[in-house]
């Protein structure tokens, strides 16, 4: 399918979007191949091909097994802290 002109105008203010004449003329030939590409997979037929989310089953590779480990002490979380009040951060209220 090849794009006019006009409709790649159109797509740009929809977009909001200041073209030159040089991308428009880009851009209509770069929209119009994908396009094409899309009329192609059109055509496969999928009808024994159920519905799906994800083509591969997804496995998070950077989760690790929960380990109990001890926390730091709350002298040593505070010893930075510029403003304390016993084992506690001291803010500013932030309602009243």
């Amino acid at each position: 399918m090849k794009l006019s002109r006009e409709e790649v105008l159109h797509i740009a203010r929809l977009a909001r979007l200041g073209l030159t004449e040089t991308e428009v003329n880009q851009l209509r030939e770069q929209l119009s191949n994908i396009l094409e590409n899309f009329e192609v997979l059109q055509q496969v037929d999928t009808t024994d091909i159920p519905p799906t989310a994800q083509a591969i089953p997804l496995q998070n590779v950077m989760r690790r097994d929960d380990e109990v480990i001890p926390s730091l002490p709350p002298s040593q979380i505070l010893a930075n802290a510029p403003r304390r009040e016993e084992d506690f951060f001291r803010v500013r209220a932030v309602l009243e």
